[in-house]
């Protein structure tokens, strides 16, 4: 028998836009070029949506809150996003991309995965199409774009952040191993601080040093993510790059102005049922899982969910089963929330949903 032959080496580059909200605000408006531009809402309850690079030197950061991006950048711009143009030059990022390859994976409005193995372009050398592309996008937008290549998601989405702003960085199959061992544990996905820590506390702190780990320990410590640390730290990555992904889920959250007690957002509850409904249907699928989340006073999040034998057929049988989730929730009663949301997951197309049988059929 003659041997296997080896799969041959995919080339994925991973492309993520430069600090894209404030790039775009930037762009827009000269006078807040080369300023510290923080885009988002002014007031108690906003967070940061993003932060231009000259903000981020004083360590403001997406998702933070926006008072306390204040506080580190007094001298910070403020302003609310506008995603309908942030939307708009996407979809131009997109086209260029789908001039390369059909296999463009979103991960949201400025970063998407791009599958380059087969791509026409450029004798298909995956570092000059991640070039071209980049340059593309400067002369389409005005706007800087980071790409990382590799042979799998997981690096090319590690490289891609190596020479940030306006770089790339690539990480050829045969310098995996090279590239992986001195890495913090924390660029591994799934890594958060909980985790960060529980590893430190067995001498690991660097991916190499994870490398080291039998599968069989890091599967009785940590179950399942055992199996995925150990593969990550090996620099395995099969995942493929699937275009036009069906959206799995809908959602929308409301941040009060003040904090409330359980009792006292029910309107808002079925105001976002309402949103969630109307987006569901602009999908075309149909979801099965309504999914209430809460965020306490003091920033703890809770989800609580419920997945009914027949999925709801209107927004106000969204909104009943999202209100009657709260009863799930078993915080004391004098407990106060800033935020909360209404989601509706497991989006299938309306054929899979199994009909009903009678009871006596």
């Amino acid at each position: 028998m003659q041997p296997a032959t080896p799969p041959r080496p995919r080339k994925i580059i991973h492309v993520d836009m430069d600090a894209f909200y404030a790039s775009v605000e930037q762009r827009d408006d000269p006078a807040l070029r080369g300023r510290p531009v923080v885009v988002a809402w002014r007031g108690a309850r906003s967070v940061v949506c993003a932060a231009s690079y000259e903000a981020r030197r004083f360590g403001v950061r997406s998702a933070m809150p926006a008072l306390r991006a204040e506080r580190l950048c007094p001298d910070a711009v403020f302003v609310p996003p506008d995603f309908s143009r942030y939307k708009a030059v996407s979809r131009q990022i997109r086209e260029i991309f789908l001039s390369h390859t059909p296999l463009v994976e979103p991960l949201s409005l400025d970063e998407a995965y791009l599958d380059v193995t087969d791509s026409p372009t450029c004798g298909g050398i995956a570092t000059e199409i991640a070039h071209t592309i980049r340059a593309q996008i400067r002369e389409a937008t005005s706007l800087t774009a980071s790409a990382g290549i590799a042979p799998n998601k997981f690096l090319a989405k590690i490289a891609s952040d190596w020479r940030k702003p306006d770089g790339q960085f690539v990480v050829p199959p045969s310098r995996v191993e090279q590239f992986l061992t001195p890495l913090p544990v924390n660029r591994v996905p799934g890594v958060g601080k909980v985790m960060e820590a529980k590893l430190a506390a067995l001498g690991v702190k660097t991916v190499g040093q994870l490398r080291e780990l039998p599968l069989e320990r890091l599967e009785a410590l940590f179950g399942s993510f055992g199996h995925s640390l150990y593969r990550r730290a090996r620099g395995i990555d099969e995942r493929a790059v699937t275009p036009d992904q069906p959206v799995q889920q809908v959602s929308a959250e409301d941040t009060f102005e003040r904090d409330l007690r359980l009792g006292e957002f029910d309107e808002a509850i079925r105001a976002l049922a309402e949103k969630v409904w109307n987006s569901g249907r602009r999908t075309g699928r149909v979801g099965r899982t309504v999914v209430l989340k809460l965020k306490t006073a003091q920033f703890r999040i809770l989800t609580r969910s419920h997945t009914p034998d027949v999925p709801p057929a209107s927004a106000q049988e969204l909104a009943g089963i999202a209100l009657a989730l709260r009863a799930r929730v078993d915080l004391p009663s004098s407990t106060r929330y800033r935020l909360v949301g209404v989601g509706l997951g497991g989006l299938c197309d309306p054929e899979d949903i199994a009909p009903q049988g009678s009871l006596f059929s």
